[in-house]
């Protein structure tokens, strides 16, 4: 027998010992297609090992970052099934009564020569920068965005609604398609900022146009839009072309901090993740100046809960690490109390908060399902390795959201002015 027979030998007898230990329902397809257990089913759930290369890595660097990387480049994959399928498997035991009945002997007997052998790879995500942050310079936030959003208009399309709207949709029916619930949102968000037929509106990272053209089409307003993203801009300004809509809607490759007129009211939809914290002085600054006297400003923001203090809080764990640095490179993210405190803190009244945190778990378990769907379609355009990193971010968030360990708001303020506010006594006119 030879050693690397021994080693998977030793290998495939330590999982089925591990999966009858911890009661996991799921089987294993090891790099020579042997399976555990040795009977599995054509249809069952499974995890397939590529290579010896994964046992390897995992036990020198056992970490997210491992996985990912792992995941990304396929060495690591499941069968018959999705990542939901994966987080939703069964198993008897807690970790911990499973390690202490873990044959230990067995273990060390198995992995220690894997730990002799190379990685081997690729390693796709390794070429992203460990920390890229969020820089007060216009240029670092330009391609922080651009990491993201300049991936291809195409590539969004295959999973968004036809609108484009990338941000938490609403669903007056969880039952309701994302785009009856994307079409919900835009008319809530024009509802909560009372909107009338010649008000001037901002929204600060409009994406791809969609509220600026419903504001306009719907509600009567002027809107400015503007993006630091150049896929999305060339989308919005198109857009507004083809529906007509140039003499009323204006959209400028730019940030918020560059605009120079007063508007009615302003939205700021899912844009508020990429300020960062130490840029936030100059973020509410900003749009007080811009908000008229008595103006409404509309504040939705993806939030994690706070910690027991500022430092613990900017702590980050490994999964929201990772999420920023292949995903949202300079990202950040808020506490709806620090939301609050610094609107308040900046001279405007805040009226209502709105929890949304179920609405996004549908909404970007739909964004999945879609691009699940979509995948062949979705690697012909910007290739395997980004499409597996977007479904697994997707596939995340959507847990994430459902499990209560992120949550999203909007919340509703206006600039501060003695007297009365001008809304109406109840939200009854939201729901009309």
């Amino acid at each position: 027998m030879t050693g690397a027979e021994r080693r998977l030998q030793r290998f495939r007898k330590l999982i089925a010992h591990a999966r009858e230990r911890i009661g996991l329902d799921v089987g294993f397809v090891l790099w020579d297609g042997s399976t555990v257990p040795a009977t599995l089913a054509p249809d069952a759930l499974a995890i397939r090992i590529a290579d010896e290369g994964v046992v390897a890595a995992l036990l020198r660097r056992p970490s997210l970052e491992t996985l990912a990387n792992l995941w990304v480049a396929r060495r690591i994959d499941q069968v018959n099934g999705t990542l939901f399928d994966l987080a939703g498997v069964r198993r008897t035991k807690r970790t911990r009564d499973f390690l202490r009945s873990l044959d230990k002997s067995l273990a060390l007997r198995a992995l220690l020569p894997f730990l002799f052998l190379p990685r081997g790879g690729p390693w796709p995500l390794e070429a992203q920068a460990e920390e890229a942050g969020n820089a007060a310079a216009r240029e670092q936030n330009r391609q922080n965005i651009a990491h993201h959003y300049d991936v291809s208009n195409a590539f969004y399309a295959l999973w968004l609604d036809p609108e484009m709207v990338y941000s938490c949709a609403y669903f007056t029916d969880w039952d309701n398609d994302l785009a009856t619930a994307q079409r919900d949102k835009l008319d809530m968000i024009c509802c909560k900022l009372r909107l009338t037929a010649g008000e001037m509106l901002l929204d600060v990272g409009c994406g791809w146009g969609a509220l600026v053209c419903h504001a306009a089409r719907h509600y009567g307003v002027r809107a400015h839009g503007v993006t630091l993203a150049q896929e999305q801009f060339a989308f919005a300004t198109e857009k507004v072309a083809r529906l007509g809509l140039a003499d009323r809607i204006t959209i400028a490759l730019a940030d918020y901090d560059s605009v120079q007129s007063t508007f009615d009211k302003i939205a700021s939809i899912g844009m508020f993740e990429h300020v960062g914290i130490d840029n936030y002085e100059k973020y509410f600054s900003a749009i007080h100046r811009l908000l008229k006297p008595r103006g409404l400003y509309l504040h939705h923001a993806i939030a994690r809960p706070a910690k027991r203090d500022d430092k613990s809080f900017r702590r980050k764990a490994p999964e929201y690490a990772a999420l920023v640095r292949h995903i949202f490179p300079g990202g950040e993210l808020d506490h709806v109390g620090m939301s609050v405190a610094n609107l308040e803190r900046h001279g405007f009244e805040v009226h209502d908060v709105e929890g949304w945190r179920e609405h996004y778990a549908r909404t970007t378990r739909l964004w999945h399902d879609r691009l699940w769907a979509n995948r062949a379609a979705a690697e012909r355009e910007v290739g395997d390795a980004r499409t597996r990193m977007w479904l697994m971010y997707l596939a995340g968030c959507a847990l994430a959201f459902e499990r209560g360990t992120v949550g999203v708001f909007q919340t509703l303020a206006s600039r501060r002015a003695r007297g009365p506010s001008g809304l109406p006594p109840t939200r009854a006119d939201l729901y009309r």
